[in-house]
């Protein structure tokens, strides 16, 4: 995201303007956009007009249109953002205190006026507009006639690409019709790897199936790419690397987020820094039970307590409507960190932040021990 203009101040009123450059940057303005906020964009709405002649008609104009948003939607699998409000800016085509919904758009600038900036919209902020947070994991889940290309970048895991095919069984006479039809297969994933997988921003490239599908994808790609000089895969061939997944869906990215090489070349993203986390809280669930604790009430007397060694929190708990309960999450993550303490925010748009949504969306471990959380209701 492309920031043009920067006035905003922690725990004050501001103004930013930016760019939306990539679909990432749509789940950024998301959870920068809270109901409340002014957005002011070009949009383009069907006006009607009388022609000379008597005749009315109805054409496209574009204009400046800036309402207070009372809802904001977010459509993840087009990555499209829409704010509905009431327009608060003087317009010829639309009067105030009009309800228009404001589509934010990639490469379109948008002006958001908040009256309270507090700290994790301006980590939002800052996260959207560095440089390096971008795609940093492609990975192509397997099995035979089918797989799906994903991308994981610091804030969301999208899928860019679906292919299925038909696999007839392996045996007999149809062992020819077979090799034919896992080609084919292989050539399509092959032209969506291709169209979406850029190594100029991945760090590294996963193929990962159950069997034997990824090694010989692997070599499916290595001998077409010498064929056909394909430079971005032979430049980068070792980028590419095999992983175990028991399926070609997108549950599987557990497994292939938690492999040791794959963790080890990708450990300072957020997203491998994320799957860590969750992998401690289980695990210390499991060991020592008393230190280890979730859902609001529990986590709220643990930090009472100044117990809470490491928060873990989705994002979605702070785009919460209520403005009390978003800042009922913002002081508890501030106050876990002004202690001493780390806190992780979860994106909802990854497996690890899906998980966590699953236990409430908020969990702890603990510096020591409280048994007596279990007489606690959830």
């Amino acid at each position: 995201m492309k920031l043009l203009r920067n006035d905003a101040t922690l725990d004050g009123p501001g103004t930013i303007k930016v760019i939306p450059e990539k679909d990432d940057d749509m789940w950024h303005a998301y959870n920068l956009i809270a109901v409340g906020d002014k957005v002011l964009t070009t949009t383009v709405r069907k006006v009607v007009r009388e022609k000379s002649s008597g005749v009315r008609d109805s054409e496209r104009v574009k204009m400046k249109l800036e309402v207070k948003a009372e809802e904001v939607d977010y459509d993840k699998e087009g990555s499209a953002l829409r704010i509905r409000g009431k327009n608060i800016l003087q317009n010829e085509h639309v009067k105030l205190g009009q309800y228009h919904t404001l589509e934010i758009e990639l490469h379109r600038a948008f002006t958001l006026r908040k009256a309270f900036w507090d700290s994790i919209a301006l980590d939002v902020l800052q996260q959207a507009c560095d440089p390096a947070a971008s795609a940093d994991l492609a990975v192509v889940l397997m099995q035979e006639g089918l797989a799906h290309i994903f991308l994981i970048g610091r804030s969301t895991t999208t899928t860019r690409s679906r292919i299925e095919s038909s696999i007839p069984r392996k045996r007999g006479p149809a062992i020819a019709g077979y090799e034919k039809a896992l080609n084919k297969f292989f050539e399509n994933v092959l032209q969506a790897f291709l169209k979406h997988v850029d190594f100029n921003i991945v760090r590294c490239a996963v193929l990962a199936s159950s069997g034997f599908t990824k090694d010989q994808f692997r070599d499916y790609l290595l001998l077409e790419a010498e064929r056909r000089q394909l430079k971005p895969i032979i430049e980068n061939k070792s980028r590419l690397v095999v992983a175990h997944s028991t399926s070609g869906y997108k549950h599987s990215l557990k497994e292939v987020m938690e492999a040791p090489l794959i963790m080890s070349m990708i450990k300072d993203t957020k997203a491998a820094q994320e799957v860590r986390a969750l992998n401690d809280f289980f695990t210390m669930l499991s060991k020592d039970p008393d230190r280890a604790c979730y859902g609001p009430k529990h986590v709220d007397v643990a930090h009472e307590r100044m117990a809470v060694k490491t928060l873990l929190i989705t994002d979605s708990l702070l785009r919460d409507t209520n403005i009390a309960t978003r800042k009922k999450y913002v002081g508890l993550i501030e106050s876990v960190k002004n202690f001493g303490g780390v806190a992780h925010v979860f994106s909802s748009m990854h497996v690890s932040g899906e998980q966590l949504a699953q236990l409430t969306g908020v969990a702890a471990i603990l510096h020591f021990p409280l048994p007596e959380l279990d007489d606690i209701e959830m």
